[in-house]
């Protein structure tokens, strides 16, 4: 490989990167700043990880969840330490059931609650939006209306949960094995 086209790869990867992170934004955010679940997402997202929540009570987890991040996305944050802006997560949000199988008594993922997506903005571009703050939209969606966000105020409803994870730009980063070299 000669000279110009390694400084051709290194300009053109980042911006191709750039431009499908800002698509995937465009098909998930709307010009008023609210969230949807993205279309078709299992299949043009990549995988990010899963977690398994535990039961107050009994064996097994209460919850499994399902991450996806849009593309570009994974890649980016392996060679910057962070998510781009207009990346996507979203996590689909599982009730389990137990059961026992020849190999033992296994739990999996069953009845869909809902997803929760988030949009990265560095920049806080949307001030003032009660969904937006802290470099990211934040949205919760019922599995029974995928269109509506159930969501009023991202430091109310979904902030909380992600304050251990503020050092990591809010993101369990350490559970998504997909980000690690």
């Amino acid at each position: 490989m000669n000279m110009l086209t390694a400084a051709a790869l290194v300009t053109a990867v980042p911006l191709a990167i750039h431009a499908i992170a800002a698509a995937s934004e465009t098909d998930t955010v709307d010009s008023n700043g609210r969230i949807r679940v993205p279309a078709g997402y299992r299949t043009a997202y990549q995988f990010l990880g899963s977690w398994a929540v535990a039961a107050e009570q009994g064996h097994g987890p209460a919850e499994f969840h399902v991450v996806y991040a849009s593309p570009g996305a994974i890649t980016a944050h392996r060679r910057d330490g962070r998510f781009p802006d207009g990346a996507v997560l979203v996590k689909e949000v599982f009730r389990t059931k137990a059961e026992t199988l020849t190999t033992g008594t296994v739990s999996r993922a069953d009845t869909l609650k809902g997803w929760f997506v988030m949009v990265k903005d560095s920049g806080n571009t949307r001030a003032g939006n009660p969904l937006w703050g802290d470099g990211w939209g934040w949205s919760w969606f019922d599995a029974s209306d995928p269109v509506r966000a159930t969501t009023v105020d991202y430091k109310a409803e979904c902030q909380g949960c992600h304050v251990p994870a503020q050092a990591t730009d809010w993101v369990y980063t350490d559970g998504y094995p997909a980000l690690k070299p």
